[in-house]
């Protein structure tokens, strides 16, 4: 059984748009591989690490992932389930145009800096949306392509991005941390739990990931939290059970940091993202 599972859901020939899952059967490293063109690639569900020489990112649905056009580079799922991604590809001129000054290296083809970076709740949600419309055929090809451009722009603009900084040693601990939250997204975890599984103090531990990622660390469970919502509401009947399923508190607390981050209650996106019948 091949370990992918993708679903073509646009190509338009200024960008094409793909869903892809993987099994996420092996936690060791894969054989090098390599794509022959650039993309974008926007994890919603689970978890995995992307190797590139000796560097590393965390794909988690804080992140965009930066797939560079003949870069070899190897996967890895150390947390159990697998993962969903979108993957978005652009026209070379469209991709150039999009990307800030330095973002990109010159060359035959555009390809990015870095690995990743992370995106804000807005992207997230266009994620969501854009996924939903597309599989339920709720969209017309030109408002979608709309919509992907507007998501390629904000998650490569410098307001609503933030690239990974601090040392190589910073960044393996924030890292942990987020393979560790991404592990049991459910839990209720305080600093001193989290300190004790990484080996660190929480001061410290709070002083690292916020300078790495450029958010408490909190804040950026949370957005994993609500981001696992998006995935699920279309097909959720019990919005107290998500929410408990998720690790919030109550109904309320869950509606109120949903409708916060996304601008739309988890009732009306439910209402969205399910199958459309007629009459």
């Amino acid at each position: 059984m091949s370990n992918l599972r993708v679903n073509h859901l646009l190509d338009t020939g200024t960008l094409s748009l793909r869903d892809v899952h993987c099994r996420g059967t092996c936690r060791h490293r894969s054989d090098e591989e390599c794509m022959a063109s650039t993309y974008l690639v926007f994890p919603y569900r689970g978890v995995y690490l992307r190797h590139v020489g000796t560097d590393q990112a965390v794909a988690d649905a804080n992140h965009v992932l930066f797939f560079n056009a003949d870069e070899g580079y190897r996967v890895s799922h150390p947390v159990d389930g697998g993962d969903a991604c979108l993957s978005l590809g652009l026209a070379p001129a469209v991709l150039e145009e999009l990307a800030p000054g330095g973002l990109l290296r010159t060359g035959a083809k555009p390809v990015f800096r870095r690995q990743h970076q992370r995106i804000d709740p807005r992207a997230q949600a266009l994620v969501a949306l854009l996924r939903h419309s597309l599989v339920n055929d709720a969209i017309e090809p030109l408002e979608a392509e709309a919509l992907l451009l507007t998501l390629a722009s904000r998650s490569l603009g410098a307001r609503t991005s933030h690239g990974p900084a601090s040392t190589h040693a910073r960044r393996r601990l924030a890292d942990r941390v987020k393979l560790l939250l991404a592990g049991d997204l459910s839990r209720r975890w305080t600093l001193a739990e989290i300190g004790a599984e990484i080996g660190s103090s929480p001061v410290y531990l709070t002083q690292v990931f916020r300078q790495v990622e450029g958010v408490p660390l909190y804040r950026y469970h949370l957005q994993l939290r609500l981001a696992r919502a998006l995935d699920l509401v279309g097909r959720c009947e019990d919005l107290s059970a998500l929410a408990a399923d998720l690790g919030f508190s109550s109904h309320s607390h869950f509606a109120n940091a949903f409708r916060q981050a996304y601008g739309r209650s988890p009732a009306a996106f439910r209402q969205f993202a399910r199958p459309q019948t007629d009459g």
